[in-house]
């Protein structure tokens, strides 16, 4: 069996970092992705995809993506059932997120995979930075 998942787009709004009752950090978000094909005719259709990210994959996704950023992800497609409010059966599709990247105008550039550490921590350095 094979589950595999890649998507490419925007985020819909700024990730949040939650911990669960264990301490797990995890984050869910939602990437708009613009279909490849056009109908003759029509305008390019977007899906919104929702994504799951857990533990260092959430914290990296929390501390370096906003709203509007690209990014692309990678993982396995999981659904599950869950009440909603009013007591109706639901089903939520989404993404667990294995792999974040970073993505610019350049595809050639170099790719970020999670987790990642940074080589400074910009908070430890004293003054005002020059840039």
């Amino acid at each position: 069996m094979l589950n595999i998942a890649a998507i490419m787009g925007r985020l819909t709004a700024d990730p949040e970092l939650r911990q669960t009752p264990n301490n797990v950090p995890v984050t869910s978000f939602t990437v708009a992705v613009a279909r490849s094909f056009v109908k003759q005719g029509q305008e390019r259709q977007t899906d919104f995809i929702n994504v799951v990210a857990w533990g260092k994959t959430a914290e990296f996704v929390c501390r370096y993506f906003k709203k509007g950023n690209l990014i692309a992800v990678d993982g396995s497609i999981q659904a599950r059932k869950y009440q909603d409010k009013a007591g109706n059966n639901r089903t939520a599709v989404e993404i667990v997120a294995a792999n974040v990247n970073f993505c610019g105008k350049q595809e050639t550039g170099p790719v970020v995979e999670t987790p990642m550490t940074p080589l400074v921590d910009f908070a430890d350095v004293p003054g005002d930075l020059p840039f």
